[in-house]
Formats: C-alpha cells, structure tokens, sequence
C-alpha cells in the first residue's frame, strides 16, 4: 500500500485580487489534510482503477465515472502524464477531515494526495510544480477561473507568495505565530464567488482595480513582516484587507459577527480566508490569549475552531 496527504491551506491575503493579477500569501494547515490509499485489486482487470470515497459515498470502478467528475479527472490526468496505461488493478481510497466548501483547500488537497500516491506507488513520483500543475487542471471543474494558489501552497506544502502567471516564491517565516481559524458553518461557494466580484468589476471595474490595488499591497507589506518575524505587525493589514474584501462584497454578516468577536476578545487582527459569503475566517493571536479567543468564537457560533501554527 502507498499512502499520501496533503494538508489544508489558509489564504492570509489576497483572496479575490490574486484572481487580477495581484500578490497573494497562503499557508498550509497541517491540522487538517487529505488522504490517498492505493492498494494492489486481485481479481480485476490490468488497467483497472476502483475507487472509493466514503465521505461522499462514492465507490465506482473509474470507467464507469463521468470523467469531468473531479476525481476521475485527477485520475485520468495523472496516468497520462507518467505514460501508464498497463499496472496491476488497483484500489484508490480517499478519506479527509478538511471541511468542504470552507475555504480550506479542501478539493485541491484531494487532487495532491491523490496524484501523488498514485505516482509513488507506479514508481513514477513527480515533483511539486507537475503535482500542482495537474490540480490546477482540476480545479477548473470544482471553481471556474480559480487563481492556482490552493493547488500551489498544497502542494508545495509551504508558505507561499503568489502572483498568478509567475513561479510561485516559497519563503520563510522570521518568527513563529498563531492562527484561529473558525467556520462559520455556512458553505463558501468558491465559484459564486469568484462571479460576483466578476460582476462587480464589469459593473465598476476602476473602483474594483483600487480595491485589488490596495490588498496587493498590504500583501507585499505582509511578506516583508512575516519574513521579518514582525508578527504583531499584521494584525492592522488583516483588519484592512478585511475592508477591502467587504468592499467587494464577499463577507457576510456571520462573518463579521466572528470577526469583531475575535478581535473584541484580544486577537491582532481578524479577517475572512478563501471565497467568503461563508466558510471560514482567521484570526491572529497571542499564544496567551488564544483559548479565550476560541471560546468566544465559539459562543458566537463558529462550528468548528482550528488552531494552527505557522513555524519557522
């Protein structure tokens, strides 16, 4: 048997803008990760892949699949890329404990996983950038015009600085810090989303460029104190990249009721990650202070609190 995770992902800033062009910085989250499990099948046909999904009580032999499903077309693209069409029949599980539609990366971890175990285990591993190339691809279905920074800091499995159309530039963290991440409960529709803004720019596209023009910036200033060990420092550009993406219509009243309930309780700075209208936001805070925060976010009504650490 091989088996392969990929970790979840937090986008810290730039959600939207990074879609224009503009810089984005995300982090991986180890606390959740998806899984790939490939096993030898006897009793079935060379060539042959069965697979099986229990959280979406999925279990189908992969000819049988629509091969625009998401998993199928992992599948499919990471076979032709290592050029192997005769292997034993074998077995693909895929388990999880990242949320769906939460803005954790959760469809692009699946991807990773997959693709990676799956070219492990046939003796033909490939590296991070062709891993996330093929997630990329996959994306496409789950999110229309997604940016390639999900599938990027998964599969890099580091932190990263994106510009889309550019290689994307790990870096280092100058100092440790802490994160809460808290789900609202509502599903973050990456793609509804993604149109809106879509909208919104065609409707009044230099008030969108000022607004994506300022979340560029505060994420090249955020590198520079991340890198820097300058934690603290971020706290006041997640509250305005806060603004900005409220600006643009992507936040909702449940996450602002958590926003203002984690910054009331002592966190840095607060903000939402991934999509919005929904999933989950993120807060920046003192090891210290961070059980009293996740307690407030709980009576507030996040359903589920995740902490997270980003290391040096």
């Amino acid at each position: 048997m091989t088996i392969a995770q990929a970790p979840g992902k937090v986008i810290l800033f730039g959600e939207h803008a990074v879609v224009y062009g503009r810089p984005a910085i995300a982090i991986p989250v180890q606390q959740v990760c998806a899984t790939a499990e490939i096993s030898q099948l006897p009793n079935a046909p060379s060539g042959q892949v069965f697979i099986q999904a229990d959280d979406i009580a999925l279990v189908k032999w992969l000819h049988e699949m629509n091969p625009d499903h998401p998993l199928a077309r992992i599948i499919n693209l990471t076979l032709q890329e290592i050029d192997i069409s005769n292997f034993l029949p074998l077995k693909v599980k895929i388990t999880s404990s990242i949320p769906i539609a939460a803005g954790l990366g959760s469809s692009a971890a699946i991807s990773v996983s997959i693709a990676r175990a799956l070219t492990q285990h046939l003796g033909r591993p490939l590296s991070p950038e062709q891993v996330s190339s093929l997630a990329f691809e996959v994306e496409k279905l789950h999110h229309g015009t997604p940016s390639g920074i999900d599938n990027t800091v998964v599969a890099y499995n580091r932190p990263v600085y994106f510009v889309r159309g550019n290689p994307p530039e790990c870096f280092s963290i100058g100092a440790p810090f802490t994160l809460l991440i808290a789900d609202s409960g509502q599903a973050s529709p990456t793609s509804i989303a993604v149109s809106k803004v879509r909208q919104q720019w065609e409707s009044d596209p230099e008030g969108c460029e000022q607004l994506f023009d300022s979340i560029g910036e505060i994420a090249d200033h955020a590198r520079g104190l991340i890198k820097a060990g300058k934690i603290s420092q971020l706290g006041p550009l997640m509250n305005k990249n806060q603004e900005c993406l409220d600006a643009l219509g992507v936040s909702s009243d449940l996450l602002d009721r958590l926003i203002q309930t984690a910054l009331q309780a002592g966190a840095f700075g607060a903000k939402l990650s991934g999509a919005g209208l929904g999933g989950n936001m993120i807060a920046l805070v003192n090891a210290d202070c961070a059980a009293d925060v996740q307690s407030a976010l709980a009576r507030a009504g996040a359903t589920r609190r995740i902490r997270t650490e980003a290391k040096t």
